[in-house]
């Protein structure tokens, strides 16, 4: 008896190898490929722009604020960027200027001149380089102002309004901080003709504006692509 239970264990001993090479593997599970999201700059955009504009001009220094909306449109390539924008807003950038002057039938009296910008706005070539989520880019165009001559004197006030266009150069940086939202910062150099008030009565030279501004975009068409 002692015998057969002896022999049973060491086939049974013998047989366990076996049988466990006979079992199925494990199978093997691959694991997730991360995913990395990639910014593709082309489409359309509407937003909000504000910032301050000034001169440095000799004579009278205009300066002020402004705040307004902003449409465009870009086209990527590679990592190039190509677009098209357009602003306007409403302004309030001016400066007074006082002093003596000579009216007939009073002598000499107290004038003051008063030049305010009362809009502004840009139609801008644009051109970057993205990096991913954010383009470094310069841009230039067409510049436009709508300005506001007021001349006072003997408590009695004229004003006059033209419209000045002249051209725009400058560059700026925008980023991606939300899947369709990017914010922005840019200079912009503007050089707007001059213009002849009150009939001829008074010509303006040349206005000069730096301006700062920064801007916020929505991007239509979701610009956030997945990479694997």
């Amino acid at each position: 008896m002692k015998k057969l239970l002896l022999a049973s264990a060491c086939v049974f001993a013998l047989a366990a190898p076996a049988s466990a090479a006979d079992l199925a593997a494990r199978p093997y599970t691959k694991a997730p490929v991360a995913v990395a999201s990639v910014y593709n700059w082309t489409g359309f955009y509407l937003g909000i722009v504000g910032g301050g504009a000034w001169q440095d001009a000799s004579d009278i220094k205009m300066k002020g604020g402004f705040v307004g909306g902003t449409a465009g449109y870009n086209w990527q390539t590679g990592n190039v960027v190509f677009g098209i924008e357009a602003d306007g807003a409403w302004a309030d950038v001016s400066d007074t200027i006082t002093g003596a002057t000579t009216v007939p039938g009073f002598g000499v009296v107290t004038a003051s001149l008063k030049s305010k910008t009362e809009a502004m706005g840009t139609v801008r070539g644009r051109i970057g380089y993205a990096v991913n989520q954010v383009l470094f880019y310069g841009t230039g165009g067409y510049a436009w102002v709508d300005n506001k001559i007021t001349v006072s004197a003997l408590g009695l006030s004229a004003s006059d309004s033209k419209w000045h266009s002249g051209w725009t150069v400058g560059a700026g940086v925008e980023a991606f901080f939300a899947p369709q939202w990017s914010v922005k910062g840019e200079y912009l150099y503007r050089n707007l003709d001059g213009e002849t008030y009150f009939s001829g009565a008074l010509a303006t030279n040349k206005l000069e504006y730096h301006t700062v501004q920064v801007g916020v975009n929505y991007h239509f068409g979701g610009p956030v692509v997945a990479k694997y």
